[in-house]
């Protein structure tokens, strides 16, 4: 998986492509979020339209990337998740865990 950062406004927007998976790069995402937070920027956005798999090692990367955000007073939210994405969520009723939204604007207007 491959990771583009972008500023948006007063958020970061993270575009993930490719797949979160169990992998030699497992923590990277997580890795990234605490550098952002402990770094000072509190709001982030995950832009999931460029994954095309998420196992649960990805689900546990996610949860950790939340974990991470509330312990820095930091504030997590995701968009564009794929019908397949978003039915995981909701089946591992991750979805009452983050924020969920369907375009980037909605998301970033959320802040």
């Amino acid at each position: 998986m491959t990771i583009a950062e972008r500023q948006v406004g007063s958020v970061k927007v993270l575009d993930l492509v490719g797949k979160l998976e169990l992998s030699d790069q497992t923590g990277h995402l997580k890795d990234k979020v605490s550098d952002l937070m402990t770094g000072g920027h509190k709001q982030v956005v995950l832009n999931l339209s460029g994954l095309t798999y998420i196992d649960s090692s990805g689900l546990g990367e996610l949860v950790s990337c939340h974990t991470t955000s509330k312990k820095n007073e930091g504030v997590l939210k995701l968009t564009n998740p794929s019908k397949k994405a978003h039915d995981l969520l909701v089946m591992t009723k991750l979805q009452m865990v983050f924020d969920v939204y369907t375009n980037e604007a909605e998301a970033l207007a959320s802040f």
